[in-house]
């Protein structure tokens, strides 16, 4: 099992079920990733600053300062750090210019694509836990909303947190010699998917898909789809692709409206070597997107070689729900960190309205709204 080397913050990476998250001390480096841009996100970014490392300075940023009197106190040596793509550097901030397996905790505050943005920050090794916090806005990776944020930071740092080690791929490009592609030597780790797509050609994508090098199919469609069980609630599922568990180790491939009725969805084991490659019938170029960020195109020859990371990024997930008694005689029960109570249920019921049925509107209007 290959352990995160860091100060006060260990997780093991190599299983797919929930995992303690054991601390001696507080954690020596902090990554905060935000979304720019965002006023909701900046307040929230200096309050966070503010609670964990305050400035003696009066700076306008007078928040919560008996907790973060406490803090002070407790976790002396936490070394906030921002990444150069974060704008403007905070005066209690200093840029990312350390190596990143000495980061112990990263903090994102927006939605799904900061944490997208926060795993394209950790390329080669393993990822330290990252600990995600919604300001309302959609998302499956938000298990905390930015209200509870002194709660939880705590609750991470004390280390009685668990963490689900979510899935990566692997990612390279190859050119039509079976060579790394310029620029893409090192790879890509994605944690939702890879994508072909024709883009903006009017002709329909050729690729050959082939898994452990043995040919599958040609496929003829809008594109293809190679995605984590995480990225499965993403552009997989609106190309008709299934929901997949989280805790699953499956590489997910989806095509994207194949000419052909038959072509479906197949979920392919995590151990798979999954290669796409440009068909050279292929009657234009074929774009690639990686989590949405890296967009390239990939000409006839040239291909795309995914199979699963051996880094996940291990997500920092709420406490174990607790039910309170209802009579008397009822104890307090506790439950475990178990994939049942990881949130994952609710959120497919609560985000995606899962098997929800669609309602007459002659149920849903009341007698007022009739008349």
């Amino acid at each position: 099992m290959t352990v995160f080397p860091c100060t006060a913050l260990t997780v093991g990476i190599a299983s797919s079920t929930f995992r303690p998250l054991p601390a001696s001390s507080s954690p020596a480096n902090v990554l905060i990733v935000r979304k720019r841009d965002d006023e909701r996100v900046e307040k929230a970014f200096h309050d966070i600053i503010r609670w964990v490392r305050p400035s003696p300075r009066n700076d306008g940023w007078s928040i919560h300062t008996a907790v973060a009197s406490h803090l002070r106190e407790k976790y002396p040596n936490v070394k906030l750090l921002q990444a150069s793509s974060e704008g403007p550097l905070h005066p209690l901030c200093e840029r990312l210019d350390v190596d990143s397996t000495s980061i112990n905790l990263v903090i994102t505050l927006g939605g799904d694509g900061t944490i997208l943005h926060a795993s394209s920050l950790f390329r080669e090794g393993p990822v330290p836990p990252v600990l995600s916090f919604s300001l309302g806005t959609l998302g499956f990776l938000l298990p905390f909303h930015i209200e509870s944020y002194q709660k939880a930071i705590a609750h991470a740092f004390s280390g009685h947190a668990t963490v689900l080690p979510r899935m990566r791929l692997a990612c390279r490009l190859l050119d039509a010699n079976g060579d790394h592609r310029s620029g893409s030597a090192s790879g890509f780790q994605l944690m939702n998917e890879v994508t072909l797509h024709r883009g903006r050609s009017p002709h329909l994508a050729m690729i050959d898909a082939y898994i452990d090098g043995q040919h599958l199919t040609e496929s003829l469609s809008d594109g293809l789809i190679i995605s984590t069980p995480t990225g499965s609630t993403a552009y997989s599922l609106s190309s008709g692709g299934p929901i997949v568990h989280p805790s699953m180790k499956a590489l997910l491939l989806t095509p994207i409206c194949p000419r052909s009725l038959s072509f479906r969805p197949l979920l392919l084991p995590g151990t798979c070597r999954v290669e796409l490659r440009i068909s050279r019938k292929s009657r234009a170029p074929v774009e690639v997107s990686m989590d949405g960020q890296d967009v390239r195109l990939l000409h006839p020859d040239q291909s795309v070689v995914v199979e699963a990371s051996p880094y996940p990024i291990p997500c920092i997930n709420r406490p174990p729900e607790t039910r309170r008694s209802t009579t008397p005689e009822e104890t307090v029960v506790t439950k475990a960190p178990t994939q049942e109570s990881d949130g994952w249920v609710r959120d497919i019921n609560r985000l995606l309205h899962f098997n929800t049925s669609f309602k007459s509107s002659a149920l849903v209007h009341t007698p007022h709204e009739k008349e």
